[in-house]
């Protein structure tokens, strides 16, 4: 294949290189990530089976909240069985399919849980400014027609990025500098001038992030402002303490996503660039199911009536 006045061999598949050091250190970081992975993956299973089955959290916060969960859960899937397994492995290889495939679902779920945390403080500035009207025009099916159209973008984005990133010829090296495959260190493999391609993630990036920034800000703005109009004290606790947890997400989230992509000379950054990625891939998955079960009064109930009816049943008190 010819590119230019360059000739070049197509690559068939990457080398993940992921961290550095001896085994001692490979098993260490094994050891961390299968850790941090367990126990994002089952606080998120449980946030999802809990919020299914009590029927009290069948409301358009917890559709939402069950969502974003499935979201984390896929979001870390998609990376960490092959990170863990490139810590066992000596060759550390990914085809050029699976690097693409991987590729097209991380841009997927990262872009549609940032939608979706703007469509969770639309929902909540909808709940605590409009109440009256909150049931009608938060019904079932515009809630679902709200995370479809998060989904919609977020497949959009990814076949963006997707297609504008492997259409690259890779004739430096096949040796990814990152242990999954992320747009910044594929960039720095094609062997032709990525500004366009660096234009395209700065945009679209710089715009997501604003966009839903925005969101963000206006909803709780309004919100911040109906709170301290409120007498009393119990029910601007309550509703602070439930839009903190969503705060708290969000800033983590986009605080992450800006440091890594929406920065100009963000391609510069690998090395730092692995360090966030963990963050934002594995710990935020982990912290989300956390930051919304401690601190919502009605998720730790649902979890404690649940785990009451299973020791019912264990002791053959309920059929």
């Amino acid at each position: 294949m010819t590119f230019g006045n360059l000739s070049v061999v197509p690559v068939l598949q990457f080398l993940l290189e992921g961290f550095q050091g001896g085994l001692q250190t490979q098993a260490l970081l094994f050891a961390l990530f299968l850790a941090l992975y367990k126990v994002a993956v089952l606080g998120n299973l449980t946030m999802i089976v809990v919020i299914t089955l009590d029927a009290r959290l069948h409301s358009p916060m917890y559709f939402f909240l069950r969502n974003l969960s499935f979201l984390d859960l896929c979001y870390s899937s998609v990376i960490y069985p092959k990170a863990l397994a490139n810590f066992l492995s000596s060759s550390k290889a990914i085809s050029f399919g699976g690097c693409a495939t991987q590729f097209f679902f991380f841009s997927m779920m990262g872009t549609t849980e940032g939608l979706l945390l703007a469509a969770m403080a639309y929902d909540r500035f909808l709940a605590i400014c409009s109440p009256l009207h909150y049931t009608i025009t938060m019904c079932p099916s515009a809630c679902v027609r709200l995370v479809l159209s998060c989904y919609s973008g977020g497949c959009l984005n990814a076949i963006l990025q997707t297609s504008f990133t492997f259409r690259l010829p890779f004739c430096r090296s096949n040796h990814i500098d990152h242990f999954f495959c992320d747009v910044i260190p594929l960039l720095q493999l094609a062997c032709t001038n990525t500004a366009i391609n660096e234009l395209v993630l700065f945009g679209i990036c710089g715009l997501l992030v604003v966009g839903t920034t925005l969101v963000v800000f206006v909803s709780y703005a309004y919100i911040t402002v109906t709170i301290l109009r409120m007498r009393s004290g119990a029910g601007r606790h309550k509703l602070f303490s439930t839009c903190g947890s969503h705060m708290t997400a969000v800033s983590l989230f986009y605080g992450t996503l800006f440091i890594m992509y929406a920065q100009p000379g963000a391609v510069e950054s690998t090395q730092q660039g692995k360090v966030v990625s963990v963050f934002y891939t594995l710990v935020i998955p982990m912290l989300n199911p956390l930051i919304y079960s401690l601190r919502n009064k009605e998720v730790k109930e649902a979890l404690q009536r649940l785990g009451h009816k299973h020791t019912a049943k264990c002791s053959g008190l309920l059929p």
